[in-house]
Formats: C-alpha cells, structure tokens, sequence
C-alpha cells in the first residue's frame, strides 16, 4: 500500500536526448531501473516516480549545460540531495532527469574572521561540521537526517537547534542558483544586511526546487560553545512538559535545544536505540554558554520543571554521552516506523504559537488515541512545532483513509490556532490543500511567480501547488 501522487502527466522524452545526455556526462548518466528506483520513491508513504534517468553533475557550469538541454528538449529536471525529505518533495512525478548533487560536495571558503562559509550544494550537515570543529565553529542547524545544505535550503529546514539558532532562513546569507532558462545568478553578496532590491534569497530558500537549482550555498557560521550540557527528563503529564518549555521561553531562558517526545514516542526509541528511559512523556535538554551561565540555564529550568511534574534529570555531559542522546532522537522517525513490523511510515508536522502549542499537542494526543494505528508526537517544542509520526499496515488500505483524515484534522487544528500547516517538511505533495487553506489568494502570486520563472513548469513540476 502507498498514497497516490498528484497526477501529471509523463512527459517522453525526445528522440535523441539520452545520446545528448550521455555526450555531456558520460557514464554520469544512468538508465538502469535500481538507480532510477533509488531516486524516486521517499522516505514515507507515498508512491514511487522513476525519472528517465539519473545524472551525477560536479559544478555548477554542468548544471547550467544539463538545464540548458533539457529546456530546449522541454524535458523536466528535479534536483536531489540526500533524499530524506518527508513530503515526497523530490519524487519525479512527470519523468524526466533526475539531477543528482551529491558529488559537488567540496566547502569552497570558510571565512573564520566573518563566521561564515561557502560550500557547494552536495555537501553534508555533519561533513560540514566536521570540517569546522578544529576552527572552533559550527553550523548549527540540524534537521536529524544527515541531509545536504542544498537540500535543507531547498525545504527551507530548521531541525532541533532552531529554538536558538534559527532555521535556514536565518542561516543563509547568499545562494548560487540555475534558473529554469539556465543562467547562473547569485542572490546577494556576503554582507550581514543589505537592502539591494528584492529578497531573491529568500525566494529560493523552501522553493524546493520549482524555481532554480541551488548549486551554492554561504552560510552563517557560530563559535562552539565553551560549555555545553544535556539532559533528559521525564515528566508526568504531557502538559506540564509542554508549560516547563513555554515558561522557559518567555522568561527569556536560551535554550539551544529541546525535544518533546510522548510516552509512545520514548517506548519506540528505548526498543529501537536499547534504552531504558521512563516510558513517558519526556523532554531532551541542551545547554550552551560558558559554564556559570549553563549553569543558571540549568538551575532555572530544573526550578520550572519541578513545578510542573518533571522528574530527575539524567545527565549526558561528555560528547560521546550527548551524541548518543541525540542519535535517539534523531532516529526517532525509523523507532516510530517500527512499532510494527514491516510498517510504512507516515510523518507529518505543523507549528503553532507557543501560547496555543501545549492546546494542541493535547488535543492531537486525543485524536490519536481514538485510533488503532500506532502514533508518537516529538518535536521541536522550543518554536512551536511538532511531528505526528503513524506507523501504518501495508496491507491495510482502509489506514491511510484514516490517517489522511487525522493529518486533516491536525493541519486544522494548527491553522485555526493562527499557526502554519508545516513548520519544515515544506508543501511537495503531501499539503498542497492545506497551502490553499492557510494562504488562500496568496497561492496565486507564487503560482505567478513560478509561471515568471519557468513558464514551461520544467523545475520539479507538480510540487507544492498545480499550476
């Protein structure tokens, strides 16, 4: 069992266009159906797209040749990073190539005086941050998947460190982009601020891939914190977790991270990561400063916790002990998948204010217990946003009906709260509905915006609106 696509038509390609392909790349261009497959199913339920073919580009002057032939053949292109986005946001759904960025994976500067970097579309999230450690730097955000740069500034990600470090957004200074009619422009330059004309960074960031081709990304850069501490704690009740984060946030408390994960949640990551937590709804800490000020973040949110029914906290201060923390969490989506056996999974997010989020957690919870089907709630409480992660049966098509109608509720919810029917895993093909209901008329300017740029709908068609 998997959810349909949004239907669109294939488009064949035409008569000499793989030779055309293969004269440029050579054996960078791939037919075969196991890396066609590769390349057009997701992470969660829905259908697999194959494209035509597969090709591996290593800079930006092949993808500006790659878009070139494929606009004049009015063939479709559909970039690809990691693959780990969650609304089928790169399935080729009309066919056509695949442009594959893993291998433009090289960090072009780092600017240590400016605390900021350049690096090309392909590379990873910890590749990047591996590379800075010894420069005493980081990149903060982390969206739990090992993703590409180009990749999170294309969903516009945001991840677990958002709460004090932003989201993409805020983290991109400066973008590389090949436009549907293959020129090859830059956004702005490395400058902090600048009021030269439109915001074309921010277009690009969360365009996922309708509009342009990231192929450059410059990014702000932190110093790594000369203290940093984590913990775990769990609580009572579902709401007295959510109030400790609220109460946190509006006494101004900077918390570098915390993670709601519900009682269901932390039985699915004890079984997957071997863990012995208390199965109930639990908070993940991170605190960063010099150590006096870890020190009073720790004691004020250690004072509010008690007051709303947290109990001990369990200490990770070593970096071996943080990691494991966090790679519970992160894998978190795959614990929940696995709740049953050969399950498909069913990820969904939205974010709300603050003030309305522990409202709608707990009435989200209580939807999900109405149902059969196995359902955690984690999440970046610090902002505001949240995931509901399904575990479904295969073979039981009447769950994805259900399911569906749950995720329709919740985005509701959310909207109705004044908050957004995604905080991160973007629009692709899973909310283009709920774009409408948030948005209304405002849907129509980007559908504008999309015809402006790529009138022949060539860039990822079919992704968050139809035209």
């Amino acid at each position: 069992m998997s959810a349909p696509t949004i239907a669109i038509d294939r488009r064949p390609l035409p008569g000499g266009f793989l030779d055309d392909l293969s004269a440029l790349f050579g054996e960078r261009v791939h037919t075969g159906e196991a890396m066609r497959l590769q390349h057009g199913q997701s992470e969660t339920h829905f259908a697999p797209a194959l494209p035509d073919a597969v090709v591996f580009v290593r800079s930006t002057e092949e993808v500006v040749a790659l878009v070139k032939l494929c606009a004049a053949a009015e063939v479709p292109v559909v970039p690809f990073g990691a693959g780990t986005s969650i609304e089928g946001n790169a399935l080729p759904i009309a066919g056509g190539v695949s442009v594959d960025l893993s291998e433009m994976n090289a960090i072009l500067t780092v600017n240590q005086e400016d605390l900021d970097c350049t690096v090309q579309a392909g590379v990873r999230r910890e590749q990047l941050n591996e590379h800075l450690r010894d420069m005493g730097l980081f990149f903060p955000i982390d969206p739990g998947a090992n993703a590409t740069i180009g990749g999170m500034a294309s969903t516009r990600a945001s991840g677990t460190n958002a709460v004090r470090y932003g989201t993409m957004r805020e983290a991109i200074l400066s973008l590389r982009v090949v436009t549907p009619d293959g020129r090859d422009i830059r956004t702005s330059r490395r400058a902090r601020k600048s009021a030269a004309g439109y915001d074309l960074t921010r277009l690009y960031v969360g365009s996922e891939g309708t509009l342009g081709i990231i192929t450059e990304i410059t990014l702000r850069l932190h110093g790594i914190p000369e203290a940093i501490s984590a913990a775990v704690c769990p609580f009572e009740t579902l709401g007295g977790a959510v109030d400790t984060v609220v109460q946190a946030i509006q006494l101004g408390i900077p918390l570098a991270r915390v993670e709601i994960l519900d009682a269901m949640q932390m039985m699915a990551v004890n079984r997957w990561s071997k863990l012995d937590y208390p199965e109930l709804t639990t908070l993940f800490f991170e605190f960063h400063g010099t150590p006096d000020h870890v020190a009073e973040q720790v004691r004020l949110v250690g004072e509010l916790a008690a007051a709303n029914g947290g109990g001990d906290f369990q200490w990770s201060n070593r970096p071996e002990e943080r990691s494991k923390l966090w790679k519970a969490r992160h894998e978190a989506y795959y614990a929940a998948v696995n709740l049953r056996t050969g399950a498909v999974g069913w990820a969904t997010d939205v974010c709300v204010p603050i003030s309305r989020l522990a409202e709608c957690i707990a009435e989200t919870r209580r939807d999900l217990d109405g149902s059969d089907i196995p359902a955690t709630i984690l999440g970046h409480v610090g902002d505001g946003n949240f995931h509901v992660v399904f575990s479904i049966d295969p073979h039981a098509p009447q769950e994805m009906e259900e399911v569906e109608a749950i995720n329709r509720r919740l985005v509701a919810r959310a909207l109705a709260m004044d908050g957004t029917c995604t905080g991160e895993h973007g629009i692709g093909l899973g909310k283009q509905a709920a774009l409408v209901d948030e948005l209304g008329d405002a849907v129509d300017m980007m559908r504008m915006i999309k015809r402006a740029l790529d009138p022949k709908d060539l860039f990822n068609p079919g992704k968050i609106f139809a035209l």
